[in-house]
């Protein structure tokens, strides 16, 4: 077993840290690693909390961390923030808000950069989810930067899946529109005591009678981040989902839809690995690069074709 896995194992926190490290640099270890934190996750509950910019995400976790803890739950929040252009890395805004949790041992937080997803997560989060269950939290919280109807990539990661919207700020207009109200679990009117809450239940009542989902019946919950209001249903509620997915078929099947979907994912990443290192390594072809008129669909294709012949 991998060193980083046994540690992991033994709730080594530093270990944990380092893993994640790793896992975002696409170290030539992390499949090996991950092979090995696959064998020892134990089942945590994996949520996602997805949204508008500005829509309270953040604070709404925060005062949920709060909550979680007092039922004697342990969490690692995975905080994905926007890029930095210079560094690469995150900015870190969202983890600011959940200052006050930073010394709690049964709490982790750790912010990662999107890398330029357009889909509002980086290709290594699901990796990381992972590592924070082998570790023995009882929950994962996946917060998304908010990138509004683009963000779909939460769904390929957590069981459950929360949107986050707010009254009088422009989100009744999407409602109508695919994308990410489709992949909602459930509804969060987060700042519940500001006017228009009524016209936004109603609308999304409305939107859930056209669309007519089958199996689950995405719920409706009003919440209060700044006064701590609505936590406990919010938690009944995604508890209830939780049994859903194991507990009836429609569930498994989407279990299996999200094994499909993350095998795929893992196939192209190597893919891609495996060709960027043979061109890089050409000094042909890299040469090409220097005309800025070159036909990348021609360039694209001849060159995977070239490597899938060197695979035969």
């Amino acid at each position: 077993m991998h060193p980083l896995a046994e540690r992991i194992q033994k709730q080594d926190m530093r270990a944990l840290a380092r893993a994640i490290t790793l896992i975002e640099n696409d170290d030539d270890q992390k499949l090996s690693l991950m092979s090995d934190i696959f064998s020892i996750q134990k089942q945590a509950h994996y949520i996602g909390i997805t949204g508008s910019p500005g829509a309270g995400k953040s604070s709404l976790i925060n005062r949920l961390l709060t909550f979680l803890r007092q039922q004697n739950l342990t969490v690692a929040v995975i905080a994905v923030d926007p890029t930095s252009p210079f560094s690469g890395g995150a900015l870190l805004g969202d983890r600011t808000r959940m200052n006050q949790h930073f010394l709690d041992p049964g709490i982790f937080i750790r912010s990662m950069a999107t890398r330029g997803s357009l889909g509002g997560l980086a290709r290594a989060t699901k990796d990381s989810i992972r590592v924070c269950d082998a570790y023995g939290f009882d929950i994962v919280l996946v917060e998304t930067v908010g990138v509004g109807q683009s963000e779909l990539d939460i769904m390929k990661v957590v069981d459950t899946k929360g949107l986050v919207l707010t009254p009088n700020s422009g989100d009744v207009l999407q409602i109508f529109k695919a994308g990410i109200m489709e992949i909602a679990d459930l509804f969060i009117i987060n700042k519940a005591d500001l006017p228009g809450v009524g016209k936004l239940k109603s609308t999304l009542e409305e939107y859930m009678m056209i669309v007519q989902p089958k199996g689950w019946q995405p719920p409706i919950v009003q919440t209060i981040s700044t006064e701590s209001e609505g936590m406990d249903e919010l938690w009944k509620n995604m508890n209830d989902h939780h049994s859903y997915l194991y507990r009836t078929d429609s569930g498994t099947e989407r279990r299996k839809q999200q094994l499909k979907l993350e095998v795929y994912d893992l196939i192209r990443e190597e893919i891609w690995r495996d060709v960027k290192t043979e061109i890089e390594r050409d000094e042909q072809k890299l040469e090409v690069f220097q005309n800025p008129d070159a036909d990348p669909y021609q360039l694209a294709r001849s060159w995977v074709k070239e490597w899938g012949r060197k695979g035969e």
